[in-house]
């Protein structure tokens, strides 16, 4: 039986990445749920807030202590969803590592005793993966954004936090995944490796849930680290299959590519995808998630297909696809 919600009226959780792609979708959730919210906002305040106050401040700004010890302050609940993902080693790690162990820092002079920082399964490196468990095998992040948001985990563990590790992350604002999709369905046309690769994927919105319900209602996940992608892996050729349903890439009618015809093709025509970033949703890219989901007593829903139908209008805005 799922555990009944924690009255969470009078709630205060201190919010990082609140204008980001899951810190925005978890903010709405938040709002949904009546809680107060103290967002940590280097420019522009968050949209749709509910009940609000935001922190001025930049996590990757030396004077940044000031406005955590505020972010901080009288709150219950951390919730650390901010991270660089690209960009120089400098920049990754002044948010990526610096930047947690001083908002990490700052929750343990509050007194915060409940802390959840989300990570990414991209620390485990270039894969394949099939059916991995937490740290299964050894982390090798390939790049600087991945290997600074190990070092980030690491001062959130030392704080006594729950660290997620999400898969890849659809929904409305993904500038990734489906993006990068789209583009490789037309460099290399034909199903990669028969279609048959898992890829642990999470809807963007269930991440929220699942992120919520971590924050504020009764479970049993202790801290440490969780893989938080759906339970149920995607099998690649779906995920094409699904896309091309909505017609937001073309059909993956072509034949059958074996990964070394898949990497001949994709160096004959020259892209934005790196063949590593190819790699991860090319081939197999799944860790078991049912875990955090059993222990957080949240549902995981339909499942990251499901959930396409929804975000497709906004897929079609950024792919520039005609309705």
């Amino acid at each position: 039986m799922a555990a009944a919600p924690r009255p969470a009226g009078r709630t205060t959780v201190a919010l990082t990445g609140a204008s980001g792609f899951i810190g925005s979708a978890v903010l709405t959730a938040l709002a949904a749920r009546g809680v107060r919210v103290r967002a940590l906002v280097r420019r522009t305040r968050p949209a749709d807030d509910g009940d609000l106050t935001p922190v001025r401040g930049d996590l990757a700004d030396p004077a940044a202590p000031e406005a955590l010890e505020e972010l901080c302050a009288g709150a219950e609940v951390l919730l650390h969803l901010a991270s660089r993902v690209g960009g120089p080693a400098e920049e990754c790690e002044a948010v990526n590592d610096r930047g947690t162990a001083a908002v990490m820092a700052a929750a343990t002079r509050a007194g915060i005793r409940r802390i959840v920082h989300l990570s990414t399964t991209a620390v485990y490196g270039e894969g394949p993966h099939a059916g991995i468990g937490v740290d299964g095998v050894p982390c090798a992040p390939c790049s600087e954004a991945s290997r600074t948001r190990l070092l980030g985990e690491r001062h959130a563990l030392a704080a006594g936090a729950l660290v997620l590790r999400p898969g890849l992350v659809t929904g409305p604002g993904d500038r990734w995944v489906v993006p990068a999709l789209a583009e490789l369905a037309r460099r290399v046309p034909g199903r990669w490796e028969g279609g048959r690769p898992r890829l642990s994927v999470v809807d963007r919105a269930d991440l929220a849930r699942l992120i919520t319900a971590l924050a504020l209602d009764a479970h049993t996940a202790a801290p440490g680290v969780h893989h938080a992608s759906h339970p149920e892996p995607v099998r690649s050729g779906d995920l094409l299959d699904a896309l091309a349903a909505l017609g937001l890439l073309p059909a993956p009618d072509g034949p059958a590519l074996p990964w070394d015809e898949c990497r001949r093709l994709l160096a004959a025509t020259p892209g934005r995808v790196s063949e590593r970033q190819f790699a991860m949703v090319a081939r197999d890219h799944w860790y078991r998630s049912e875990e955090i989901w059993r222990l957080a007593a949240c549902p995981p829903g339909p499942g990251p297909l499901a959930r396409l139908a929804e975000a497709a209008p906004w897929y079609r805005t950024a792919l520039g696809v005609p309705a």
